[in-house]
């Protein structure tokens, strides 16, 4: 019975050794993983390009004065039919029109003593929408004709021409591939300056899309911007 005693100490013995080894040799592992989790760069890649704007919102504003409201009603429609009639010649016969409620002031009223010509005054806006940019761009630059045809038009800064691209969505995906090749190259020249290579990604983060006018000058020219922030992992 001692003798048996003793083999079955001396297996638990040798069991025991052997667990112990196994989980040194675990812990080590993974102590040996943890350490190379620690082991990254992070670096951004940047994606810019630029697009034609594929929508263009150009409001007209006018003005017209007359002594009655009936008279006023009848002045911003007649005014509005020469701008419809002018928007036609310049092949935007079919562009989307929205009218905004005229702005009507008593100039009598405000201006006692200056006896202005007429009693009041409207201001109306009359905003083309259409995809067509260059035809837009043309109609613009010809609004001056609208002077001839008794259109007084209305310098607005609240209402300027604006154009815009709708199609985000269809260049996205490449320009968030284009930002992580660039920020894979950048992540290359810093495991090459550390003597590493460039392992998995550990960590991205995509950036928002910034979109912007090229400049003042040709706001038809959008700029679309993304940064990614990625971090890999660096390996022996």
């Amino acid at each position: 019975m001692q003798k048996e005693s003793a083999v079955n100490r001396i297996i638990a013995a040798l069991i025991l050794a052997v667990g112990i080894a196994a989980g040194c040799w675990l812990l080590g592992n993974a102590l040996i993983g943890f350490k190379a989790l620690d082991r990254y760069v992070t670096v951004k890649g940047l994606a810019e390009r630029e697009v034609p704007a594929d929508l263009a919102m150009w409001p007209v504003s006018y003005s017209v004065s007359a002594d009655t409201l009936a008279e006023v009603d009848m002045a911003l429609k007649k005014a509005r039919t020469q701008i419809v009639a002018f928007l036609a010649e310049q092949g935007l016969g079919d562009a989307e029109i929205i009218d905004a409620s005229p702005q009507i002031r008593d100039v009598r009223a405000m201006n006692p003593n200056a006896r202005p010509a007429h009693k009041y005054q409207a201001n109306g806006v009359l905003t083309v929408r259409s995809n067509d940019i260059a035809r837009i761009k043309k109609a613009i630059s010809a609004s001056a004709n609208l002077v001839a045809k008794d259109v007084l038009l209305v310098q607005n800064y609240e209402y300027r021409p604006t154009f815009a691209f709708t199609r985000l969505n269809d260049i996205k995906p490449e320009m968030i591939a284009e930002a992580t090749r660039n920020a894979r190259s950048a992540a290359r020249q810093f495991a090459a300056d550390s003597g590493s290579r460039v392992g998995a990604i550990r960590r991205a983060t995509q950036g928002y899309f910034s979109l912007r006018d090229r400049d003042q000058l040709t706001p038809e020219i959008k700029r679309v911007r993304v940064v990614t922030t990625i971090e890999y992992l660096l390996e022996n």
